[in-house]
């Protein structure tokens, strides 16, 4: 049975403890989490941070050198499978982590940890994780109003969390090797034109999604300009980068969704002069790659997860239903989207980079 009180442990973790950090399970607020990583190194230079994570999110723990081990959390996403954490758990036994600090909100994630004999488990409340937490935080949404500062704010005693998340929340920052980026210039056709990279795919779903003609519309003015554009997303966006491609029509605009590697797709973006990108984990990305951005926000809200960049643009539109936060537009119009127009968005980058 793991210590339920915190404090008797606190003191032995000396100058280097070693943490466990239970992952999210999105890209996008995998990258968020970067920021908890930093603030704990800040505090504790020596301290060994392992995440726990799902295999989508391994490629870019791997280009934060906060991360000293990537552990691959078997189970998939939503999956609760009692016996599988138990048995994960007790594996981690031998590692005496000193801290978990459990990202999710769900019941079933502090699981591990408590199976783990890990003797301090910080998290907030959530799903009433009293005997699984026994650092249990009460999140206050108004103070933390983003999901970035809810995340540093573990790495604090509870005494002072929220001044310090509030008053220094670091900036997610990934490495990229520039050795490797002519190798993929020439892999993916990639030309010496200045890049515009767009990013029009959103797991979540479509009411995250910029139309696709107005995608199409933004690419042809670049093209016009004599740039290149690549598109960016994963193997369920091949169907709308096909799209784009096509409309456009062009051997200056390439279609790479679903054609690279998470990590070739990190490269990529590093090499844009300037993203466009809705809600999505390739905008919290290019955001950690510092780009000049264009993120484009229709049914979420930049006030709970924005990009983490000093050289980022949000844009919006006002509408009565909205931000409702759902995965497909409830009123089938499409505001929050469609009235966002394209000639506001090329505004918008021929004033940032």
């Amino acid at each position: 049975m793991p210590p339920s009180n915190p404090k008797q442990t606190v003191a032995a973790t000396g100058s280097a403890p070693k943490i466990l950090v239970v992952g999210p399970s999105w890209v996008g607020d995998m990258m968020m989490a970067q920021a908890l990583f930093i603030a704990l190194k800040q505090q504790q230079p020596g301290a060994i941070i392992d995440v726990l994570a799902l295999g989508w999110c391994r490629p870019i723990l791997a280009r934060m050198p906060q991360v000293n081990r990537t552990i691959p959390m078997p189970l998939g996403h939503g999956k609760f499978d009692l016996k599988g954490r138990k048995a994960l758990g007790v594996s981690l036994r031998d590692e005496h982590y000193d801290q978990a600090i459990v990202l999710p909100n769900s019941w079933k994630s502090a699981l591990i940890p408590w199976f783990a004999n890990i003797p301090v488990r910080t998290g907030w409340k959530g799903e009433a994780r009293y005997f699984l937490l026994n650092d249990l935080r009460k999140l206050n949404k108004t103070t933390l109003p983003m999901m970035v500062q809810r995340y540093v704010a573990l790495a604090y005693p509870r005494a002072s969390a929220e001044r310090e998340a509030l008053g220094h929340c670091p900036l997610p920052a990934l490495q990229v090797d520039p050795r490797q980026l002519p190798t993929l210039a020439e892999k993916f056709n990639l030309s010496r034109q200045p890049m515009l990279a767009i990013c029009p795919g959103a797991e979540f779903g479509p009411a995250k999604q910029w139309p696709v003609d107005y995608y199409a519309n933004l690419a042809r003015q670049f093209i016009d300009k004599d740039w290149q554009v690549a598109i960016m997303g994963s193997p369920s966006d091949v169907e709308t980068g096909e799209d784009i491609a096509s409309s456009v029509d062009s051997e200056s605009i390439v279609n790479l969704c679903g054609e690279t590697s998470l990590e070739e797709a990190i490269d990529i973006l590093s090499m844009a002069e300037k993203v466009v990108s809705n809600d999505s984990g390739l905008m919290h990305i290019a955001s950690a790659l510092n780009r000049p951005l264009i993120a484009l926000y229709g049914p979420t809200s930049a006030e709970f997860t924005p990009p983490l960049c000093r050289d980022a643009r949000i844009l919006s539109v006002k509408v009565d239903c909205g931000p409702c936060f759902q995965r497909q537009c409830p009123q089938g119009h499409h505001k929050c989207m469609t009235q966002l127009g394209v000639d506001t968005v090329i505004n918008e980058l021929d004033a940032i980079g």
